[in-house]
């Protein structure tokens, strides 16, 4: 019978074999058979090899009494001078493994020849063909295992004279670009006699904790150099990105796999991390932080998924360890980037845990421990370097430097970029430019927790912080059922000052919130949005122009859902990016198992006790998409559930929620939000070039009714309209801003930003780009998705339409 015969037919063997290898395979056969010499002066060595592997079967009873022809085949592969290639090696081994697997015990002989032609190939190689190998016999195949360790060992361990690096890769192995890097730049340093123990035991740090047993080994071979080379190795982790690797087997197949750090990498890395437990400097804290923030959040830098849940955890599980408020900073970045669940649980144990030791909430905690950078009352910072002053500003933030002159300069003096003082407020600007979103978001947290402070807290933690200070200056304040204001720094303190100028100081005892225009009348609401205007106050994020969400009568109709925001077609990826950043989680669907509903999930948000879950399913053409991630999918109903009674991850449909008029009108008006700016973002109505299939509903949103969102930018631009150069030339109607150029007039749409032409309601497609005009419109709050900038941008470019040279533009103008 043919070698192949016993195997079946799903084996890996059958995909590597190509239609005249299977032709040589037959006249080997038949020669052997015959009993006749199978090689001939003309075959290939290679294919002979294959063979005379595959040759070793004795069917899937296995067994160990071999021909001793078969034999002889095998030792003259051994020792026959072959140009094996990584497809040969590969195939070689996995014939072993299938053998060995099938009661096979003559292991000597089953793994001579995959032996022998791993050791034509280099390091790299055989330690990726073998990835796994050694673990896998040690864990399950143990008979295997004591007869081919010592074999294993020797085709993985490279010699003496490959000097440091080859001493590091031994250990590391060079599986990704962080292990290479460790071997070749500081491989002279691991590899130093007193390091190299070190690196081994980094090795082993292979279970979820570091046992005490753990702690102690490392500290005995603690140097204070090793202390230096785990700061340098974990800031080089904290920098590195994941990278896309293209792979092509020698069959054609090609496929692509991403990744961060490689297992046998993050272990030692991760040892790394334990060993800061014993580390006593200020920079461990921080570090820790760093790394948990990279490894923590996803590929890209967002999703619900981390780049390496192994090391996000260690992190966390340390910074646990070490205790005290140094820690709740980082911690605290840590809650508005990371939506791990996993690592959520331990940054929210870590933070209970010293909130607990100190008397405090979790949040109470938080407001006392946002570092201040060394900021001034103003929220500047400055320092001498030699004949420059260099300025630390929270607002932007940025670096300024100025020379004697009292000139500021763009950039760093080149006498100054080599000090070391410089080089330490660099580090503290990226860990302010850390903080500040960190802060805006707990911010805008607490708006739509309605979380209450006594108004001595807000001055002394808040109002009076150089970093958080910088946006809770421009929010407006309430005393509980009592006035509101914004913040005013008055002699005797602070003060709440109205759109009529009344002001008033609460007492130091006076419960406070955070205004919310879903308590307010319509005219509270304009005055508060035109006080904005006039007095230049620009909010951290939309507070009195926030979109209200109130129950209408079709949901009162549905009762236990809201269909408002079904049916809209979304880019799957920025939309699940988006409700990310807004604390949504579980949302993951994409071409997979559609008969367990791989096509269909739900986003799911915790806020103030309820639990909102908005269904979403693939749609589009799976094959468009490789069959992986879907590029589109659709909004389905929001319901919702009280936190104790909601239903678990997967249990998507269930389980009816409450009837709507149960649910708080603000946690309501909250959740509708977040859905409209996910709509607002990721619609395919935004954009025909990426429409896909889904025109009817391009042209229904593109151009269709406004939503909540639209009509409050409806309302910002009808406040700013008679502000602009272009007044004369615009105007607001109910869904457009039309704008009169010299050659045509148009119709902007306050939604999508889509642009139609008069008169006969053409196209006009603009990629939207900078204006220089639009860019000095002042905006009463600083996020929009960017549409209100666009949409100004676009009026600013059309009212001078005689002065566009842009070929894609004119010809749509005059065609």
């Amino acid at each position: 019978m043919g070698v192949l015969a016993d195997f079946p037919r799903a084996h890996d063997v059958f995909r590597q074999v190509d239609l005249p290898t299977l032709e040589a395979f037959a006249r080997f056969d038949t020669a052997f058979a015959e009993g006749r010499e199978p090689l001939g002066a003309e075959d290939d060595l290679r294919v002979f090899g294959r063979w005379a592997q595959l040759r070793l079967s004795l069917g899937q009873d296995g067994g160990h009494d071999h021909d001793e022809r078969v034999l002889r085949l095998t030792r003259f592969v051994e020792e026959a001078d072959i140009p094996w290639t990584v497809g040969d090696v590969e195939f070689l081994w996995s014939v072993a493994h299938g053998l060995m697997t099938w009661a096979h015990t003559d292991y000597a002989e089953l793994y001579r020849v995959p032996l022998a032609a791993t050791r034509c190939l280099g390091y790299a190689d055989r330690r990726r063909i073998l990835e796994w190998t050694p673990e896998w016999l040690r864990r399950y195949h143990r008979p295997a295992w004591d007869v081919l360790h010592g074999q294993l060992e020797e085709v993985l361990t490279e010699p003496p004279e490959h000097g440091p690096a080859g001493m590091v890769r031994n250990v590391l192995w060079d599986c990704d670009d962080v292990a290479r890097l460790l071997a070749e730049e500081y491989g002279p340093r691991l590899a130093d006699p007193e390091a190299l123990p070190l690196l081994r035991h980094w090795n082993t740090a292979r279970s979820a904790k570091p046992s005490d047993r753990w702690l102690k080994t490392a500290a005995t071979l603690l140097t204070p150099e090793a202390a230096a080379l785990v700061r340098e190795i974990l800031t080089l982790v904290t920098a590195h990105r994941e990278k896309r690797i293209d792979h092509r087997a020698d069959n054609g197949y090609e496929w692509t796999t991403t990744v961060f750090l490689h297992e046998r990498t993050a272990v030692p890395v991760r040892g790394m991390v334990w060993t800061c437990a014993l580390i006593d400097e200020p920079w461990v804290t921080s570090l820790l932080g760093d790394v948990a923030l990279t490894c923590g959040t996803g590929i890209g830098g967002s999703g619900a998924n981390c780049r390496s849940e192994m090391l996000a955890n260690a992190a966390v599980n340390i910074l646990a360890r070490r205790g005290g408020l140094e820690t709740v900073a980082p911690l605290a970045r840590l809650q508005t980037k990371v939506r791990k669940k996993t690592v959520l649980a331990g940054v929210a144990r870590t933070l209970d845990a010293v909130a607990e030791q100190a008397g405090l909430s979790r949040e109470q905690l938080l407001d006392r421990t946002v570092p201040d950078f060394g900021l001034g009352p103003d929220g500047v910072r400055e320092e001498r370097i030699g004949d420059y002053r260099v300025r630390l500003c929270a607002d932007g933030p940025a670096l300024r430097f100025v020379n004697t002159a009292g000139k500021v300069l763009k950039t760093a003096p080149q006498a100054i970029r080599a000090d070391p003082v410089l080089a330490e407020i660099k580090t503290t600007l990226k860990e302010l430019k850390q903080a500040l979103p960190a802060e805006r978001f707990r911010l805008e947290r607490a708006l739509a927790e309605e979380r209450m402070w006594r108004w001595r807290q807000v001055t002394e933690f808040l109002l009076d912080h150089p970093v958080t200070g910088l946006y809770a200056r421009n929010l407006i304040w309430q005393i509980l059922q009592g006035p509101a204001g914004i913040p005013v720094r008055t002699a005797d303190g602070w003060e709440l000052t109205d759109p009529q100028g009344r002001r008033i100081q609460p007492y130091p005892g006076t419960p406070v919130l955070l205004w919310h225009p879903i308590h307010a009348s319509a005219e509270e609401v304009r005055a508060w949005r035109d006080h904005l205007l006039e007095r230049g106050i620009r909010q951290p994020y939309k507070q009195a122009f926030r979109e209200v969400y109130l129950l209408t009568p079709a949901e009162e109709a549905t009762g236990t859902f809201s269909n408002r925001f079904a049916g809209h077609v979304l880019r799957y990826g920025q939309a699940k990016a988006l409700l990310n950043q807004r604390g949504w989680t579980d949302l993951s669907i994409g071409h997979w198992d559609y008969e367990c509903g791989g096509d269909q999930g739900e986003a799911v948000k915790k806020l103030a006790g309820w639990q909102a879950r908005w269904g979403m399913n693939v749609v589009g053409d799976a094959e468009a998409d490789g069959w992986g991630t879907a590029s589109f999918c659709a909004g389905e109903q929001i319901a919702f559930h009280r936190a104790e009674d909601a239903p678990g991850r997967y249990d998507y449909g269930h389980r009816e929620g409450v009837s709507l008029t149960e649910v708080p009108p603000l946690v309501l008006s909250e959740v509708l939000r977040d859905a409209d700016l996910a709509v607002g973002v990721a619609s395919v109505g935004l954009d025909e070039r990426a429409v896909g299939g889904h025109e009817d509903y391009w042209h229904s949103y593109g151009f269709g009714e406004l939503t909540e969102t639209a009509k409050t930018r409806r309302d910002a631009l009808a406040r700013l309209l008679p502000r602009l150069r272009i007044a004369d030339r615009a105007e607001l109607t109910d869904r457009f801003l039309r704008v009169r150029g010299d050659l045509r007039t148009y119709k902007i749409h306050l939604g999508s930003g889509n642009i139609l032409m008069e008169p006969n309601d053409a196209y006009l497609c603009i990629v939207p780009g900078h204006d220089r005009d639009a860019a000095s419109v002042f905006l009463p709050f600083e996020e929009d998705g960017g549409m209100l900038s666009v949409i100004l941008s676009k009026a600013f470019l059309l009212a001078g339409d005689a002065a566009i040279t842009d070929p894609s533009i004119t010809r749509q103008l005059t065609g």
